[in-house]
């Protein structure tokens, strides 16, 4: 996985503060390029509209509202100063996912970290509408960082971050979105020399025998899906379970202490959203690590 250029979208929530972390620390480690991005969201602001109506300078205003912003940026990332990394800032006017999107796509952007929100109905809403889409549309890998991991990035040197990754956990359905996902997880346990979990579950309610016999048959595609050169390299575990994929994800990412999850992001349909919503975003909400998304 070369990652050269990471974009982290700002809109100076607790959420972005610790996503920025989280990218600063990834910048350092892979000696990367940082972008630090704020939407001006002109939409959030309906008076412009009736401020035009009425002769105002809706220009005037445009310039004001990009202006704070940028302003706002700057005073963020001087709160937040790193000696080795030097963040490119950038200000983009329109909604969010779709300036997100485009902005990583214009830019060639490797990476996008960005911060999620709480279990709450309204911080919900606020996944659906940004987070989901950019994970769900992006042409990179999306890093998703909702709670911080228990002790993968740490102060080091006075404005510096450590980056630390033991333990990776690659959720598959064996879908070709899942393959990517591997692709990208096998590569980050290498960069960190860490362990690599493998894991699928099965929903059906099974008897025990045909239980049995599902797991050992889950068991042995799973070990096939590391590729022979990587076998010897990589420290690897295979995991098959059965219940609801989300519950055992989290449950397991818990007791493992996993550090990082690495799931298949689904596209735009309603099939692949309702999909998306009910695993990877429970995951994302409720397990206790940044994921990794990774979209086809």
């Amino acid at each position: 996985m070369l990652i050269q250029r990471i974009l982290c979208p700002i809109d100076f929530s607790e959420f972005s503060t610790r996503a920025y972390r989280h990218a600063l620390s990834l910048a350092e480690h892979y000696k990367a390029k940082l972008v630090a991005l704020h939407v001006v969201e002109l939409w959030k602001y309906p008076y412009a509209d009736y401020a035009a109506a009425a002769g105002g300078d809706y220009d005037n205003l445009r310039r004001l509202l990009r202006g704070g912003g940028k302003e706002h940026l700057q005073e963020f990332v001087r709160q937040h100063v790193h000696k080795k990394i030097s963040p490119e800032l950038a200000i983009c006017e329109g909604r969010a996912p779709d300036s997100i999107l485009s902005f990583a796509q214009r830019e060639n952007m490797d990476l996008i970290v960005m911060g999620t929100h709480g279990r709450r109905g309204f911080d919900r809403l606020i996944l659906g509408s940004a987070t989901d889409r950019v994970m769900r549309e992006a042409s990179c890998p999306v890093l998703a960082v909702s709670h911080p991991p228990h002790d993968a990035v740490a102060a080091g040197e006075k404005g510096t971050y450590v980056h630390y990754l033991n333990r990776v956990l690659l959720c598959t359905d064996f879908s070709e979105n899942a393959g990517q996902a591997l692709d990208y997880a096998i590569s980050v346990t290498e960069e960190y020399d860490a362990e690599l979990t493998l894991i699928h579950v099965v929903e059906e309610k099974l008897s025990r025998a045909k239980k049995q016999e599902a797991l050992a048959t889950v068991t042995e595609r799973l070990e096939k899906l590391i590729p022979a050169e990587k076998r010897k390299a990589v420290n690897t575990k295979m995991l098959a379970c059965v219940g609801k994929p989300y519950q055992q994800i989290v449950e397991y990412s818990k007791k493992a202490q996993i550090d990082l999850v690495a799931m298949g992001a689904r596209g735009s349909g309603a099939l692949d959203r309702a999909i998306f919503g009910s695993t990877t975003y429970r995951v994302i909400q409720l397990g206790p690590c940044p994921v990794l998304a990774v979209h086809v």
